[in-house]
């Protein structure tokens, strides 16, 4: 094992480490309830848009700590929690790129973000006063 993969177990078997892939798990299980809500909800009701409003907010941090949480199992070797955690991983990544279609605050907002930053770092061309 090399020193940084020494530290990493170290640092992920300490007290605060815990508490980090605690955190992290809790965000996953919270991100794929809200997924359960979402899936068993009536379509287009307020329910299913807040769920799957929490559900795209939670996803990409949910797929971020549970990669984590996997590249601890493979260098502690244990097989068991790597297969597990891929499984849940692969599950959030096929939810999140499954629905697209789904009503929520964030359908939309790429667009209008896009417009917001084009308008901001524009090159403003304003025409000083001449000197004269």
């Amino acid at each position: 094992m090399s020193a940084g993969t020494e530290s990493v177990t170290m640092f992920a078997s300490s007290a605060p480490g815990q508490l980090l892939l605690i955190a992290g798990q809790t965000l996953v299980v919270v991100c794929l309830c809200f997924d359960m809500v979402r899936a068993l909800s009536v379509p287009r009701s307020h329910r299913r848009y807040v769920a799957s409003t929490v559900f795209r907010t939670l996803a990409i941090p949910s797929v971020i700590a549970n990669g984590v949480t996997v590249l601890i199992a493979l260098l502690l070797w244990s097989w068991m929690d790597v297969v597990t955690g891929m499984f849940v991983l692969v599950a959030i990544i096929f939810r999140l790129h499954h629905d697209k279609d789904e009503d929520n605050w964030w359908k939309g907002k790429g667009k209008k973000l896009a417009r917001w930053a084009r308008r901001q770092f524009a090159g403003r061309t304003s025409t000083a006063p001449a000197m004269g």
